[in-house]
């Protein structure tokens, strides 16, 4: 059994910081792939960023240069380090784990970016 557990999350005002993170415990295999998406009032879940076990990654437009993604493999943990909030970015951010066909989903942590 995979679970995922985030943390990090809070209210922040437009320019500060926060990072999140994500421990995964259960059997986790190598060779995974491990990501954030987030889902803001009223839309749909949309991705962020992910983190091979290589440790390349991709992520999205509206958060590079802004957003960085990053995993420890010995303690099965997933950061993601976010600098210049916007309002925009205000959502719940969930953690996701690709492992051998299967995805994995955490329960989320709120980020809300206000004034």
């Amino acid at each position: 059994q995979v679970q995922l557990v985030e943390s990090g999350g809070g209210l922040v005002q437009p320019g500060e910081s926060l990072r999140l993170s994500c421990v995964a415990s259960g059997t986790i295999f190598s060779g995974n792939v491990m990501g954030w998406y987030r889902q803001a009032p009223g839309k749909e879940r949309e991705f962020v960023a992910i983190i091979f076990s290589t440790g390349a990654t991709k992520s999205a437009d509206a958060v590079k240069g802004r957003f960085t993604i990053s995993r420890d493999n010995l303690k099965n943990t997933m950061y993601l380090q976010m600098n210049d909030l916007k309002p925009e970015d205000t959502a719940v951010y969930y953690c996701n784990l690709g492992m051998r066909g299967s995805s994995y989903w955490g329960k989320g942590t709120l980020v809300t970016v206000s004034s």
